[in-house]
């Protein structure tokens, strides 16, 4: 049995049928959510098809008690999912982390996502996606809450940001779908979190008194950006899709129909099911409308009596009429499909772990009253071998900032003095605070729903000390009163951290977000590293952080040799670095965000968090799609470090050519009719199939989807009578819809994934001393004179070499779809190649944003090198 992490949100009523929603705040002009009904039936995509056959013959034999009760989890930390038992159907573990299976014993804390996406290795990040994938199924789990692609990392103070993978739409998508494929080819069904424009923590949740705010994007920006990590990970298959807490354009994203029927479902025509983060279930009827398959945890916002706006309301809904049989069946159908689709009808191991005792022996029913105990945990060891997965992505997701003179790497006869408390494990022990919510040690993880427990933490001072066993450590954050002086050969190494979570904890007063609008280091981390460089020659400066930080008070001081990022490197935080030192491999990692030498570098919309208002906090994004390097090529504004800086050991020579594949018209070809989907009776059933069994023990605060005899019969009069009591919102419809012409598939038209160009890259290490690895990213420069806006250069695609000896070559191929090349076309409500006719576009081969050495031209098919860049 799990739960994830809660914060208290609203109350809600607790009968469906007379749920009303308050009615929205203004947002500003332009900004809309419109109406999309109803919502898509599931199951008309091929791969779908044998899936959603199984789930026609099992639903067809549910009563509709059974329905209701798969469709919402049985109440706070009671376990999960309703069941079908009768039928054979489970009830469904969904368990987090972003980086693991959280709340469990014997399993692997792997690196966050901001490192996997610092490594910018797609076999690498794969790789991850299979071992957590296998560890969730080893410890019994049905879905895993996972990848996050939301937020993007629009705001560099974010709290969520180290879950994704990156502040650019195409390295968070990438990594979102090699990390889905991994989870699912082990018969786990993994979750795309959180749709959508979950960009900052403060102010996310309705709750009584205030709705949560509403993120403001027009139709092209949530296309091009914020989308575009959703749409790859529906291409990729992926099983499930949650909704965020805040709402969008004014309408709150877990009963959003355009976001959820018209976008998720129709346009991009994902087949699986879409559930409510937890507690931010705000409605029943017109979140069922809007297109929510599943509420989680089953409760009411304020999950204190045991009420539910979904189990036996939604029982009562589907009686009186309120909510149509065929939107119920869709969404028991969506959950049940998902379920054959990743293979749990075949020996799909029960949970084995608890997340509320370590013990052997717990409470079964751990919310009710009073509760019987029971064996919960079974201790069951599913880490195998993944720590050298979890290392090797801590490792080459190490980034060198900077190594003047070539100081770097050190030697095992240097004189080392280490200062900084990140560089030791939490003397408490590294799972002392509750989901992580401390910033004490060595900072492997942010806070808050998407941690894991450790099983161990390699810190950093032990690897150090297996290599120079008389190195010096001071476990402090401030440099000593009394410190000898230290000899000019001497070597410190200063550890700072910056950390940042989930709103439902407070942490030295950042509530999630980082408060610190200067992006300082945690602790006077800035302080001590200027103060050793007042006394050490030789300044090596170590950042476990969530996202970026304001260097600029010590980053040109010419003792401070060295700089690296850690990012947040989970268990084997120790090991991984040091083999980075000591030069036993050479770091390969990049920024997934740029770094500016000032806060106000970016807009007020992007650098500032939105305070609190009377009323719906309204967040903006007046910027539209310049976030990270594209606001800063845009303004001309050269950053500290770019988005994807990283320096090597060694030098590589990039040499590249460019072929056409596949001819490009202005629009995709038009899309194919949807297929068939399940067909059952839409009579309303009998009011019987809600009753209480006669007899049952009920368990306080366990939710049920049972009601009443008399309850069920006159809402079944009602239903059977024709009478329309329920006020439906706007555009309302009940007759299916073809679908948008940009969709099609899985993903959005197929004919997006079409390869226009692919561009081999022969890399070779130039160096003379150290072996290392590239990373080859190609960027696109849109052709001059289009009607479109567009970013000066937008990354498309990357590949990273094998490990290269000095002088040795290897080619790694970036290819360019369809999509790639095209705009969102907010007129067409398509996607549109303004180059056809053979417009030039420029793509810019290089190792970072702004070292873009090679230009290929797509309308001569000429490579060439020595031009110079945009940025």
């Amino acid at each position: 049995m799990a739960y994830r992490s809660l914060v208290l949100g609203a109350f809600a009523s607790t009968s469906l049928a007379a749920s009303v929603v308050t009615p929205r705040d203004p947002v500003p002009p332009g900004f809309v959510a419109a109406p999309y009904y109803p919502a898509p039936h599931g199951g008309w995509v091929a791969s779908w098809e044998e899936a959603y056959s199984k789930a026609e013959a099992l639903v067809s034999q549910m009563t509709l008690a059974e329905k209701t009760n798969i469709t919402s989890g049985i109440g706070i930390f009671m376990g999960n999912t309703g069941s079908a038992e009768r039928l054979g159907f489970p009830r469904m573990c969904l368990q987090d982390s972003a980086l693991g299976v959280s709340s469990a014993d014997n399993v692997t804390a792997f690196p966050a996502g901001i490192t996997t996406g610092a490594t910018f290795d797609k076999k690498l990040i794969y790789a991850r996606g299979v071992a957590i994938g296998e560890e969730h199924r080893g410890k019994g789990t049905n879905v895993y809450l996972g990848p996050s692609v939301g937020p993007l990392g629009r705001k560099p103070l974010g709290g969520r940001n180290w879950e994704g993978f990156g502040s650019d739409p195409v390295l968070q998508a990438k990594a979102a779908a090699l990390t889905i494929k991994g989870v699912q080819e082990q018969g786990i069904i993994a979750t795309i979190k959180h749709l959508i424009g979950n960009e900052q923590e403060m102010y996310r949740m309705y709750n009584p008194f205030q709705p949560g705010y509403s993120a403001n994007i027009d139709d092209r920006t949530l296309h091009e950006l914020y989308l575009w990590p959703f749409a790859e990970s529906v291409h990729a298959g992926v099983g499930s899709a949650m909704t965020a807490y805040n709402a969008v354009n004014g309408s709150a994203c877990s009963q959003h129909s355009y976001l959820i029927n018209g976008i998720l479902k129709d346009e991009l025509g994902f087949q699986g099911f879409v559930m409510s983060d937890w507690l931010s279930h705000i409605s029943g009827v017109d979140s069922a409308l809007a297109g929510l398959d599943m509420n989680m945890p089953g409760d009411t916002n304020i999950p204190l009596f045991g009420f539910s706006n979904w189990h036996y309301e939604l029982s009562r809904s589907v009686l009186n009429g309120s909510v149509p049989l065929d939107r119920l069946n869709d969404m028991v159908t969506r959950i049940v499909a998902t379920w054959y689709k990743f293979g749990q009808d075949r020996d799909h191991p029960r949970p084995n772990f608890s997340s509320n005792t370590r013990d052997r022996d717990g409470l079964l029913y751990p919310a009710a009253l009073f509760s019987p105990k029971g064996q919960v945990n079974w201790f069951v060891n599913v880490q195998a071998d993944h720590y050298l997965i979890a290392r090797e992505v801590a490792q080459d997701a190490i980034t060198l900032l900077k190594n003047n003179g070539s100081f770097l790497p050190l030697t095992t006869s240097q004189s080392l003095h280490v200062f900084g408390t990140a560089a030791q494990v939490n003397p408490d022990g590294p799972n002392a605070c509750m989901n992580r919510a401390c910033n004490k040690g060595t900072l492997g993880m942010g806070w808050g729903s998407g941690v894991a427990d450790y099983p161990y933490l390699d810190d950093p001072i032990s690897a150090i000390r297996k290599r120079v066993p008389d190195v010096k450590f001071f476990n402090t954050d401030g440099f000593p009163w009394f410190h000898p002086t230290p000899s000019p050969d001497d070597v410190a190494i200063v550890f700072i951290t910056s950390d940042a979570g989930e709103n439902s904890f407070t942490v030295e007063g950042n509530n999630g977000d980082r408060n610190s609008a200067k992006l300082a280091a945690w602790h006077n981390g800035d302080e001590l590293v200027r103060k050793t460089a007042e006394k050490y020659n030789n300044v090596i400066v170590v950042a476990q952080t969530v996202g970026p930080l304001d260097l600029e008070s010590w980053i040109d001081n010419p003792r401070v040799k060295g700089v690296l990022f850690q990012h947040l490197p989970g268990q084997e935080a120790g090991e991984s670095l040091a083999n980075i030192l000591f030069g036993d491999v050479s770091p390969s990692g990049h920024l997934p965000y740029s770094i500016t030498k000032r806060a106000n570098d970016f807009p007020d919309s992007i650098a500032n968090l939105r305070g609190f208002a009377f009323g719906q906090v309204q967040d903006t994004y007046s910027e539209g799609l310049y976030i990270d390097y594209r606001w800063l090529n845009k303004e001309k504004i050269r950053p500290r470090f770019a988005f994807g800086h990283g320096l090597s050991y060694t030098n590589f020579s990039f040499d590249a050519t460019i072929e056409s594949v596949t001819p490009l018209s202005l629009v995709p070809p038009a899309r194919a009719p949807k297929g068939s989907t399940p067909v059952y009776s839409t009579e309303i059933p009998p009011a019987s199939e809600a009753y209480w069994p006669e007899g049952f023990n009920r368990i306080w605060r366990y939710l049920y989807s049972w009601l009443n005899k008399n309850d069920a019969d006159n809402a079944y009069a009602v239903g059977i009578a024709g009478v329309k009591k329920y006020n439906y919102p706007a555009g309302y419809s009940t007759a299916q819809k073809p679908g948008p012409a940009a969709g099609g598939g899985e993903g959005g038209n197929p004919a997006l994934w079409d390869i226009a160009f692919r561009v081999p890259v022969t890399v070779k290490n130039t160096g003379d001393t150290f072996s290392g690895r590239a990373s080859v990213q190609a960027y696109v420069q849109y052709p001059e004179g289009i009607p479109y806006d567009t970013p000066v250069v937008q990354l498309r695609d990357f590949e990273k070499t094998r490990v290269l000896a000095p002088g040795e070559e290897d080619t790694v191929t970036v290819e360019l779809t369809r999509k790639d090349l095209s705009v969102w076309d907010t007129e067409l409500q398509n996607w549109v190649v303004p180059g056809v006719g053979g417009k030039r576009y420029t793509v810019w081969i290089g190792e970072a944003s702004d070292r873009l050495f090679t230009a290929c031209y797509t309308d001569t098919g000429v490579c060439e090198g020595g031009r110079v860049p945009p940025v």
